[in-house]
């Protein structure tokens, strides 16, 4: 008999369940919402993951321990793209911020099993939210670990809807009726459904996910134009005007009063070579 010891069998930590992402177009839009602007405000720090719907394996030797979270914020680890997350591979670090976007077929893994397995693990903020408001009453919850057991965060009034303070980011989760920045009381109850965005406290402002920011890019890079040719339509009023006034008879001094004009500016359009017909 041989006594060479068999070699231990590769365990297989899979990277995909089959399954799709979502069940609905809201649900993916906000899984992919949030992830784009948490990326986003997080860039500049080096030690921040953010990232959903991954694998995150967090017992070794064990591909059952797995979690899937549809939004994940990890502190401490390196910013790359992964295909998977194995905890021992990342100096046993969890998530400390989990949002769940809650449809019809998770609502009870969302409400019941999940902040179980979360708390166990230490995930210090759990929060779920419903895009259609069909699931969740209200459509916004959130928890967070105090002596090792899960508290409810208070959802609160706030100009166009509500919102709750997330203090692992620094940031707040607002439910805001569409259209509703410009709103000056906080409404009595919330009106179903209320879209989700995140908000800086510090600058009381909406954060932008990439499409948002290329609009607002775009849109600023039109308004741009619009303002140079209207100088430019401008500038040919006054240097009309300037030499219609001057054939006219009247001096540079008097041109630049009655044009709000620099004198220097009058004087130099009245040098330039007449233009022949």
């Amino acid at each position: 008999m041989s006594d060479r010891t068999a070699p231990s069998p590769l365990i297989e930590y899979p990277e995909s369940d089959g399954q799709p992402m979502t069940e609905s177009d809201p649900t993916r839009d906000y899984l992919l919402y949030c992830v784009a602007v948490l990326e986003s405000y997080f860039r500049s720090r080096r030690q921040v993951y953010v990232s959903g719907n991954l694998f995150i394996y967090y017992e070794q030797g064990n591909p059952k321990k797995v979690i899937s979270p549809d939004v994940f914020v990890i502190f401490g680890v390196r910013k790359c793209k992964r295909r998977s997350y194995k905890t021992w591979e990342e100096g046993d670090q969890l998530p400390s911020f989990i949002l769940e976007v809650t449809s019809r077929t998770t609502q009870r893994q969302d409400e019941v099993e999940k902040p179980a397995l979360y708390e166990r693990l230490g995930v210090m903020e759990y929060f779920q939210y419903d895009p259609t408001g069909d699931y969740l009453q209200p459509q916004l919850k959130g928890q967070r670990l105090v002596n090792g057991l899960y508290q409810p965060i208070a959802l609160q009034p706030r100009s166009g809807g509500f919102y709750m303070h997330s203090q692992e980011l620094g940031l707040d989760l607002c439910l805001q009726m569409p259209q509703a920045i410009g709103f000056s009381q906080p409404a009595p109850q919330p009106v179903l459904p209320l879209e989700l965005r995140f908000c800086d406290p510090k600058t009381n402002s909406f954060l932008l996910s990439y499409q948002e920011l290329e609009e607002a890019r775009s849109q600023a890079e039109m308004d741009k134009l619009q303002a140079e040719q209207a100088l430019q339509q401008a500038t040919q009023v006054q240097r009309t005007a300037i030499v219609r006034l001057t054939v006219l008879g009247l001096t540079a001094e008097q041109i630049a009063d009655a044009l709000s004009l620099a004198v220097q500016a009058v004087q130099v359009i009245q040098s330039e070579p007449e233009q022949c017909e």
